[in-house]
């Protein structure tokens, strides 16, 4: 039972491709800019494994929130510990929770503290224009944390005048309720959303009340539009075996996550400046026992303020990229006491355009201080070679790094766990090739990949005698693998259709340590993943989708389908969602059973 559903989708897949091959419309594919970087690019000329969720698969897709998305790529594994996205970890091409790094739009929203919160940064879909997933050794484009790729939020920005009120139930006494309002004035234009979101829960002690604030404003003045960005998330949650494995434990968690931003773009002549200021900050409760706070209770608090400029300068030799960014980190914990971390991170690239711009090459540095680590600098090349407009190759090699967060270096958890104030950032040397391929309404892409990193961060226990596990740098691992990713658009009867399908294989060498135990021996990444996402257009205003999951995990493999119907007509939009269709059994964190099917309904009204 479990191959039915994929040979299903194959099966599909190779008949809605047959039947395509009688339309001749050509379709023009939607050119995005990426930049969050130091240099501007096209989506299509870039020399990287760059993945766009666009603002209408958004809007398609089956996914209710950022970490259901996610799950929808080949090669992102999100580990969710409950619906709705609570407390989820990311994992990109078989590395760890705290290698990848996000960005809201282009503010880094990395977690110092413990890496477990990155993902309680995400925003609600309605505020998302688009993703941007770069896969690979992405540190000497946005330093350290980007160890295994980065994933950049771009939020709306052009919004027509509206207000639209959302309300959604389901499964679980689950209730969503949002506003959202957007107005344009003689200099300026706002954008103001606000979400509850809360359940019982599917188990015991695993409801959550979530609330999301965000604003985005548009400031005009003589020269480019000045943007601020602020968002808040609050979030209580029951926490049952999240973190820990006992049955004496019944865990709850309370955070806070806020974002406050400005930033612009200076042009002058051949000159691209874009400075940006910002405040992170983020809160942190956490009992061991719900009903006895007295027990054991974690308390902490980051802040991080920081300043960064990217500039850019074109050339006879093509273009240059500068940048550079300060911040100081802060944190106040009963546990971890007063900690402080000041960097220092300069960038610099050129990218060269050779045999009549077919052949691009860039080669780069990022120069890296960290108050509490040595100097590091790490240089990476990009190489790309465009055949034709639909035809490209490319490769890329870098190097990359992590430093432990706080938790890591300063825990003490008596009898259990201990940090280690003398370990070293994490390093990797990673190497990738693959290729893009264009053709109508046809997009293929691929690459294979290879990462060998060292000075891995794991808790250990040298001897059976060892009283608790000691943070060390311990583990060396190669991984290797490759992915293939198609995206198919076809009419039926004026109404457009889409499939997506990707794969991706990986392989982990792990080298031998010489412990007695370790809390990571066990490796729970996916080696084989595939993804369908199939949105289809029915009498133009019913709009299926199905979103296909097959995972093979060293514990467990599972096959998870996701249906939704949606349908808009005038200012009324309606949907109806079932998750886990086939009520699969399965675990995406080890004992953390997944929920059995469940629905939600939603409706929203536009005022406009």
């Amino acid at each position: 039972m479990k191959r039915l559903p994929t040979i299903l989708i194959v099966s599909f897949f190779l008949g809605a491709t047959s039947f395509s091959q009688e339309i001749n419309n050509e379709q023009q594919l939607n050119e995005v800019m990426i930049n969050s970087t130091r240099i501007d690019l096209p989506f299509s000329e870039n020399s990287r494994t760059i993945t766009i969720i666009s603002s209408e698969t958004i809007k398609q897709s089956t996914a209710t929130n950022v970490a259901d998305l996610l799950q929808s790529i080949s090669g992102i594994d999100i580990r969710r510990r409950g619906t709705d996205g609570m407390q989820s970890d990311l994992y990109i091409r078989g590395g760890q929770f705290n290698q990848t790094l996000i960005l809201i739009d282009g503010f880094k929203t990395e977690d110092p503290q413990t890496g477990h919160h990155t993902m309680n940064m995400m925003i609600p879909l309605e505020n998302i224009e688009r993703i941007e997933i770069i896969k690979g050794p992405a540190a000497r484009i946005f330093g350290q944390n980007a160890f295994t790729g980065a994933i950049n939020i771009v939020t709306k920005s052009k919004v027509s005048e509206q207000l639209k009120l959302n309300v959604g139930s389901g499964s679980f006494d689950k209730l969503r309720l949002g506003a959202t309002a957007a107005t344009k004035l003689e200099k300026s234009s706002h954008f103001v959303n606000f979400e509850y979101n809360g359940s019982q829960g599917y188990r015991e002690n695993t409801d959550y009340e979530n609330l999301n604030y965000f604003l985005k404003s548009s400031i005009s003045t003589n020269q480019q539009p000045i943007d601020i960005i602020a968002t808040f998330m609050d979030r209580k949650f029951g926490a049952n075996n999240f973190y820990t494995n006992s049955l004496n434990y019944n865990e709850y968690e309370e955070t806070q996550t806020s974002l406050l931003g400005v930033s612009t773009s200076l042009i002058k002549n051949n000159w691209t400046f874009k400075p940006r200021l910002y405040w992170k900050r983020g809160q942190d409760m956490f009992l061991l026992k719900r009903e006895d706070p007295s027990f054991s209770r974690n308390f902490n608090i980051t802040n991080k303020v920081a300043a960064e400029v990217n500039s850019s300068f074109k050339n006879n030799l093509g273009v240059t990229g500068i940048g550079m960014d300060l911040s100081e980190t802060t944190l106040s914990s009963n546990n971890l006491g007063d900690q402080n971390r000041t960097a220092i991170n300069l960038f610099l690239e050129h990218r060269f355009l050779l045999i009549n711009n077919q052949l691009d090459i860039t080669p780069g540095v990022s120069l890296s201080y960290y108050s509490d680590f040595d100097f590091q600098a790490f240089p990476g090349v990009d190489i790309g070679y465009k055949f034709s407009n639909n035809f490209k190759i490319y490769g890329n090699i870098g190097y990359s790094y992590r430093v432990p967060t706080f938790t890591e270096m300063y825990t003490n958890i008596p009898n259990f766990l201990a940090g280690n104030a003398e370990l070293k950032p994490e390093k990797a040397l990673a190497e990738e090739l693959g290729l893009k391929y264009t053709y109508n309404r046809l997009e293929l892409s691929g690459a294979v990949f290879r990462r060998d990193a060292e000075d891995l961060i794991d808790y250990i226990k040298e001897t059976e005698d060892s009283p608790l596990f000691v943070a060390q740098n311990l583990r060396k691992i190669t991984t290797s693998g490759f992915e293939i990713n198609t995206t198919y658009s076809f009419s039926i009867l004026n109404n457009t259709q889409r499939i997506n399908l990707g794969y991706t294989f990986l392989d982990d060498d792990y080298y031998d340590t010489n412990v007695f135990a370790s809390r990571y021996l066990i490796n729970t990444s996916i080696k084989h993943h595939i993804t369908g996402v199939f949105d289809f257009t029915i009498a133009k205003y019913i709009k299926p989708s199905i979103t296909y999951r097959y995972v093979e995990r060293p514990t467990n493999i599972y096959n998870i389908v996701d249906v939704k119907i949606a349908t808009e007509i005038k200012s009324i939009s309606l949907f109806f969602l079932i998750n886990n269709l086939f009520d699969t059994e399965y675990y995406e964190k080890v004992n953390v059973i997944m929920p059995e099917n469940n629905f939600e309904f939603g409706l929203s009204y536009t005022f406009k």
